[in-house]
């Protein structure tokens, strides 16, 4: 075990229980706020790295060392179907599922080969080369959203002024998006990822948000004169649902889920390394004064908050063994990214923000087939906006006491509700 992992008297008993089956953590476990993994995920890797859990009301196993959770993520035994009676949704995925009748398609959580040939679809909309283009794009939004909130009073929100629009504007440029309809998705996408939400509130959400996708599509159907290099939604609908290799339903799906999670993702994820960074002066001084680390500090930032930490949910297949453990058909199994990246066995001083580090081999953005498709556009927006703050504002610093900073504890992607600054 490692020296600075403390496990007491306790914990050492529930371990023991945990290891010889005779009890279940429950899961999800609270966060230890701000910033870092529940604080059984330590004595859990050290003890019992594939652990038997209730999660979202059926058992499970939680996989938490780095190497077990990249074994799983690449196993063929492990299926990320969500049409399957047995896979473990979580209670707003089923409610989100139940609320859109049939359920909307998303390769997210498919196997092949439909998700393969449903990600192929988008994937040249999120290369490299293509994002890297955009990068000046990006660069004149941030700057335009820094001068506005400069101009403005202080505090401000860095959330409202920054966080939210910025990867809102990107996104719309990609789907051909109004940006005025902003706070609209920004209220429906919250409340799709809220876990104490009553099935009435996420519907009528849920439901606005469809009726909106729906409505986008038909529009760029009914254009004579439609342009399928304008925006991915023009291309769907030109190549895909005109030719009837789609149905309108599974092109509502692709660009629903390419909405969320390009919206909501980096919006928290914008928020909450900016405040890592301010907790930190010197590495975020360091990243002012040096824009060339800026892809470090991304890379080290995505390890060290991994705020998605419960998108991986899989159930067996088949009978399999993941870090020793048998795991039987049908059970269900959920690899911890967030525990994964901070794993003393791979990284030295793990719970240590070092933006220096050069960790890119994180699993922030998951491990084979389902990992993030658009981390390449997220590494830009991120890489940008951390160093364009620190290097414009050098003075930016909380407006409020860390424990006064409204973390979001009551929704899946972890973040901030707000970000009061100053400077």
């Amino acid at each position: 075990m490692p020296a600075d992992i403390h496990i007491d008297g306790p914990t050492h008993d529930l371990i023991r229980r945990l290891s010889g089956g005779a009890e279940r953590l429950t899961f999800p476990m609270a966060r230890s706020v701000p910033f870092d993994p529940p604080a059984e995920y330590a004595a859990l890797r050290s003890h019992c790295p594939v652990a038997p859990a209730n999660l979202h009301g059926r058992d499970a196993w939680l996989i938490t060392t780095y190497d077990d959770v990249r074994e799983a993520m690449l196993s063929d035994a492990l299926s990320a179907d969500s049409s399957r009676p047995d896979y473990p949704l979580s209670p707003s995925g089923k409610a989100n599922a139940a609320l859109a009748g049939s359920g909307l398609p998303s390769f997210l959580r498919m196997d092949p080969p439909v998700h393969d040939d449903l990600r192929r679809l988008v994937t040249r909309d999120f290369m490299v080369k293509r994002v890297e283009a955009m990068r000046p794009r990006i660069q004149q939004v941030v700057d335009d959203l820094i001068d506005d909130m400069l101009a403005g009073p202080r505090p401000a929100d860095l959330f409202e002024a920054i966080a939210s629009p910025m990867p809102n504007t990107v996104i719309s440029w990609l789907l051909g998006i109004p940006q005025s309809d902003h706070a609209f998705f920004q209220d429906r996408t919250t409340y799709l990822f809220r876990r104490n939400v009553s099935d009435e509130e996420r519907s009528v959400k849920l439901g606005e948000l469809n009726d909106y996708i729906y409505d986008l599509v038909d529009s760029r159907d009914a254009d004579p004169d439609l342009d399928p290099e304008a925006d991915i939604v023009s291309r769907l609908v030109h190549e895909e649902l005109r030719t009837g290799r789609l149905d309108r339903r599974a092109v509502q799906g692709i660009v629903f889920i390419l909405l969320v999670a390009g919206h909501e993702t980096t919006g928290n994820m914008t928020a909450l390394g900016t405040l890592a960074l301010l907790q930190h002066p010197d590495q975020y001084k360091a990243l002012g004064e040096d824009p060339s680390l800026a892809p470090l500090a991304v890379e080290e930032l995505l390890r060290y908050l991994t705020i998605l930490n419960e998108p991986n949910w899989r159930v067996a297949k088949e009978d399999t063994v993941i870090g020793g453990r048998r795991i039987k058909a049908g059970e269900a199994v959920m690899p911890l990214t967030f525990s994964a990246n901070r794993d003393e066995g791979h990284y030295d001083n793990p719970d240590t923000l070092d933006i220096r580090r050069g960790a890119r081999d994180h699993l922030a953005f998951g491990y084979g087939i389902h990992q993030c498709l658009g981390q390449p556009l997220a590494r830009v927006e991120l890489q940008i906006v951390y160093s364009t703050l620190a290097r414009r504002i050098p003075t930016l610093r909380l407006a409020v006491p860390l424990e006064d900073v409204p973390f979001k504890t009551d929704v899946d992607i972890y973040g901030v509700h707000a970000l009061p600054v100053t400077w």
